[in-house]
C-alpha cells in the first residue's frame, strides 16, 4: 500500500483536478504532501521501533494509513485531500522500517534471503504497478477508488498482525535523541521540499524574499548540524549511529539503494507522461504498456531473494543494474508515436533487472548489521530509497522542462532523461560491484537482544 501510493496518483491527476475544481499546483501538492510526510520521519520511526517494539509502531502506522486512505477518498476539496495525504504519508513512515525489522529479527541470516525475496517482490511490484491499477480504477470507478482500495487491505493486515506477528520486545530501554529528531526532521523536510518543489517555483522565490536555494541551503545546514550532533560525546544514544557506516556492505548498499530508487521513480514518471502525451494513450492503456515490467519485477524478486544467501550473491544486483542499463538504453531508440508494444522486450529487461536488484540488495546490505542497530538500519535504508524517489521525481521534472524549452520535442526530452538515468545506474553498478562477499561467520551479526514470545 505504501509504495503503491507513491505512483498510483500520477494517472489520476487530471480526474482529480476536474472533480475537485483544483489548480494544477494543488494537484501537484497531493503527491508532494505524501512524499514529504513519508520521507522525513523514517529515521525517527525506525528508532522508535527499536525502543517500543516494531509491532506497536507498525500497528499505529497501519491504523493511521488506513484511516487516512478513507479520508482521501471522501475528500471534497483539494485542501482536505492534501491534508489527508500528509497523514497517509506519516502512517507509511511509521510502518515501512518495521517491515524490514520483522524479517531481520525473525529469520536467521542463512534463511533471510527468501523472506527478503518476498518483501522485495511486493515492493518492486507495488512501485511499478501503480500506473496500471490507477488506470483501471480511474477509468471504471473514479479517482476516489485509488484510495478506497487500501481499506480492505488495511483491515485484513490488522487482523493478521494481531493473530500471527509476535510482539518483539527490546532487550533494553532505548533513550530517545530529541535534538537529533528535531534537526533531522527540519533538515530533511526543508531539503526534500526544495528538491520536490523547486521546478514548481522555477527554482526562484517561494514566499517573500525566501528562495528555493535558501530553503535547500538551510536544510543542508540543519543536516550538517544533525551529523555533528550524532557524533558528539554528549549524545548517549544517537538517532543515526555513525558507526553503522563502518559496515562496508551497508554503506555501499545505501548508495546503490538511492540509485535504484532514483531510476525507477524517474523512469516510470517519464514513460507514463510520454505515453499519455505523444501517442496519447488513455490512463488504462498507459498502465497496460508498463505491466510487463511490473510482472517481471515481482517474479524475479522471489527467485533473486532465495539466491541472495549464496556466496556470490553480489552477482545478482550487478546483473540487475546491467539489465537496467541495457533496457533503458534500448528505450531511447525505441520511443516513437506509433504502436507501443515494440517497447515490450526493453520493459521485460527493465522489470527483470529491478527484481534482481531489490531483494538481494536489501539482504546483502543488512545481513551483517549488529542486531541492536537493525531498527536504525531499517530507517536509514528506507530513507535512502525514499530520498532517491524524491530526487528522481524532481530530476525528471527539471530535465524534461529544460530539454523541452531548448528543443520543443517531448520525445527528445524523455530520451535525455533516460540517458541521465543510465549515468545514475552506473553509480549503483559500481557500488554493487564493490560489495564484500561471501560473508564469513565472523562478519555475521550477533544474536538479537530481543525477547520473542513463544506462540501459545
Amino acid at each position: 500500500m505504501t509504495l503503491l501510493d507513491t505512483t498510483i496518483v500520477n494517472v489520476a491527476m487530471p480526474s482529480m483536478q476536474v472533480g475537485l475544481s483544483a489548480s494544477l499546483n494543488d494537484i501537484i501538492w497531493v503527491n508532494s504532501a505524501y512524499l514529504l510526510a513519508f520521507a522525513v520521519p523514517l529515521l525517527m520511526t525506525g528508532r522508535l521501533g527499536d525502543r517500543y517494539g516494531p509491532k506497536r509502531l507498525y500497528l499505529i502506522g497501519l491504523v493511521l494509513f488506513t484511516a487516512a486512505s478513507l479520508a482521501c477518498g471522501l475528500a471534497g476539496s483539494s485542501t482536505a485531500l492534501i491534508a489527508a495525504r500528509a497523514f497517509q504519508g506519516l502512517g507509511a513512515a511509521a510502518m515501512t522500517p518495521q517491515t524490514m525489522a520483522f524479517i531481520t529479527h525473525l529469520f536467521p541470516a542463512d534463511r533471510r534471503g527468501a523472506a527478503l525475496g518476498m518483501w522485495g517482490s511486493v515492493a518492486g511490484l507495488a512501485t511499478v504497478s501503480g500506473p496500471l491499477l490507477g488506470g483501471v480504477l480511474v477509468t471504471h470507478l473514479g479517482w476516489q477508488w485509488i484510495f478506497f482500495v487500501n481499506i480492505p487491505i488495511g483491515v485484513l493486515a490488522l487482523v493478521l498482525l494481531a493473530l500471527w506477528v509476535p510482539d518483539l520486545q527490546p532487550g533494553r530501554a532505548h533513550r530517545f535523541d530529541v535534538l537529533g529528531v528535531v534537526l533531522c526532521c527540519l533538515g530533511l523536510g526543508l531539503l526534500v521540499f526544495g528538491i520536490q518543489n523547486g521546478e514548481h517555483y522555477g527554482w526562484g522565490r517561494v514566499a517573500g524574499p525566501i528562495t528555493i536555494a535558501e530553503v535547500i541551503g538551510t536544510g543542508v545546514a540543519f543536516l550538517v548540524a544533525f551529523v555533528l550532533w550524532q557524533n558528539a560525546k554528549r549524545n548517549p544514544e544517537p538517532l543515526l549511529p555513525l558507526r553503522i557506516f563502518r559496515n562496508r556492505n551497508f554503506s555501499l548498499g545505501n548508495v546503490a539503494n538511492i540509485a535504484i530508487g532514483f531510476t525507477v521513480t524517474a523512469f516510470f514518471v517519464a514513460l507514463v507522461l510520454f505515453l499519455q502525451t505523444v501517442p496519447k494513450l488513455s490512463p488504462l492503456m498507459a498502465g497496460l504498456v508498463t505491466a510487463p515490467a511490473s510482472a517481471m519485477s515481482g517474479l524475479t524478486a522471489i527467485y533473486a531473494g532465495k539466491r541472495s544467501n549464496r556466496a556470490n550473491a553480489k552477482v545478482l544486483p550487478i546483473s540487475g543494474f546491467l539489465l537496467l542499463v541495457a533496457g533503458i538504453g534500448a528505450m531511447t531508440f525505441l520511443l516513437h508515436d506509433g504502436d507501443q508494444w515494440v517497447l515490450l522486450p526493453a520493459l521485460v529487461a527493465i522489470g527483470t533487472g529491478m527484481g534482481l536488484v531489490y531483494s538481494p540488495l536489501t539482504n546483502i546490505s543488512t545481513r551483517t548489521l549488529d542486531r541492536s542497530l537493525l531498527g536504525a538500519g531499517a530507517g536509514i535504508y528506507n530513507t535512502s530509497r525514499q530520498f532517491g524517489n524524491v530526487l528522481g521525481s524532481a530530476a525528471t521534472g527539471a530535465v524534461l522542462q529544460v530539454t523541452l524549452a531548448a528543443t520543443g520535442d517531448f520525445t527528445a526530452a524523455v530520451r535525455v532523461t533516460f540517458w541521465v538515468l543510465i549515468a545514475v545506474l552506473l553509480v549503483g553498478l559500481v557500488a554493487a560491484a564493490a560489495f564484500r562477499t561471501p560473508v564469513t561467520d565472523s562478519e555475521r551479526a550477533p544474536d538479537p537482544g530481543l525477547t520473542v514470545p513463544r506462540p501459545s
